[in-house]
């Protein structure tokens, strides 16, 4: 058995064999081994059979195979009907009967479990894997959720002239804010806080500082 860039050459009598041979040295299942078959070796009058020169590696970045198996036997010991997929953006989707209880209130419990299975995955590895949850196109809903919210947020700390908080957010959504309002000239945004309760403020700027930015904006235009 030789490896190299995360694929394997194994020697096997079959392909499933090497599927098999590949998914137990990986620690995942034979499902999600691909294999591709590079030489075949015929042995003497075909009495000791065949042996197969086979090249596997996994399906989907191991890291990500292994954060489903985590995740799978934790959503199990909480007995939720629910079932995993990866996709090739280093997504878990969650699906089923009971996929409304692992996002929770607006996605809260969802945040705490991709929290919790990162930090189990990455816990004595030296990479930094980052593993994103999602539940049948939940992310895309809850983006555009966030934008909206960001969007009245603004206008609420230019009517009121003073800064307005948002509630506690993960990393990935306080970005969605911060992108949705970056190109307003009249607010800026900051993140405060720890962990998980980190969130954005959003305040109006100073005018002083909207002239600027306006001044700098006309220089380059010219």
């Amino acid at each position: 058995m030789s490896e190299e860039k995360g694929v394997i050459v194994i020697e096997a009598s079959s392909l499933e064999e090497a599927k098999v041979i590949a998914a137990q040295e990986w620690g995942i299942s034979p499902g999600d081994v691909v294999v591709n078959l590079v030489e075949e070796e015929k042995k003497l009058f075909g009495i000791l059979g065949k042996r197969l020169k086979v090249e596997v590696r996994p399906l989907y970045p191991l890291d990500l195979i292994r954060a489903q198996k985590m995740l799978g036997e934790l959503l199990k010991k909480m007995d939720l009907n629910v079932s995993l997929s990866l996709t090739e953006d280093n997504t878990i989707n969650i699906s089923g009967g009971d996929a409304g209880i692992v996002i929770g209130r607006y996605g809260e419990t969802l945040r705490a479990l991709e929290h919790l299975i990162n930090l189990m995955l990455n816990r004595n590895m030296d990479s930094n894997f980052k593993v994103l949850l999602d539940s049948d196109g939940y992310r895309t809903r809850r983006e555009e959720s966030i934008k909206r919210i960001a969007t009245s947020a603004a206008r609420k700390a230019l009517s009121r002239r003073k800064p307005v908080g948002l509630q506690p957010m993960s990393s990935w959504e306080r970005k969605v804010v911060h992108m949705a309002l970056q190109s307003m000239d009249e607010v800026e945004t900051r993140s405060v806080g720890q962990e998980p309760r980190r969130r954005v403020i959003v305040s109006p700027k100073p005018t002083s500082a909207r002239k600027k930015e306006g001044a700098r904006r006309n220089f380059k235009a010219d």
